[in-house]
């Protein structure tokens, strides 16, 4: 428990720190733009300092990943999260190279391989995602449809460390998404959560 405590201590210091860094106007999202478009999005997703030196990657018509540009510090940066919201464009991010080992398995829907502490920036927030299956790509009545604001992303090498922390993301802090399968990560918000889509917004005390 206190492991799980201690990385939650350095997530929203981290977290901070990166709201302070990011866009004050989102960048408009062009799904059919240019090259050049496509990497500016993806720079965005995170702190200046990592997306200008970061590798951007994009997905073709045939679902493939394509490089754009080589990066030099380990960083990939995308315009779309893709498969986990299907809103193709709408929601840039960049990955460690932790996540990025994540993130491949997840969409290759085998273990992830986890063993560091992995960061993802995704400073625009999302379209949405179920908070309790992996691979929902629609709300549905009980599948807990989250859209987060700005927010960063944990990993750590063994999620039993995540037990200390709630699932609740609208209790003013870090929560675990996905808790209880193996692609379980810490969601960090950098700035207050959204109303959530066909549900009112739980207040502190509920």
């Amino acid at each position: 428990m206190r492991k799980a405590l201690n990385v939650a201590v350095v997530v929203v210091l981290t977290g901070v720190a990166a709201s302070a860094q990011q866009p004050t106007e989102k960048p408009a999202v062009k799904s059919s733009g240019g090259n050049q478009e496509r990497i500016r999005l993806a720079m965005s997703a995170a702190p200046p300092e990592i997306g200008r030196n970061a590798t951007i990657v994009d997905t073709n018509e045939k679902g493939e990943m394509t490089e754009l540009r080589k990066g030099t510090n380990g960083w990939t940066c995308m315009p779309s999260a893709g498969g986990a919201t299907g809103a193709a464009g709408a929601d840039p991010m960049c990955l460690d190279p932790q996540w990025t080992k994540w993130a491949d398995a997840w969409m290759h829907k085998t273990d992830p391989k986890v063993d560091a502490p992995g960061i993802a920036y995704m400073l625009h927030g999302d379209k949405g995602a179920s908070n309790t299956d992996p691979f929902a790509t629609a709300q549905t009545p009980d599948n807990q449809w989250v859209v987060s604001p700005p927010h960063l992303m944990v990993l750590v090498p063994d999620t039993k460390m995540l037990d200390a922390l709630p699932t609740d993301p609208h209790h003013g802090g870090p929560w675990v998404m996905w808790k209880g399968t193996k692609y379980a990560h810490i969601m960090v918000p950098t700035a207050p959560m959204p109303k959530q889509p066909g549900a009112a917004v739980k207040s502190p005390k509920q």
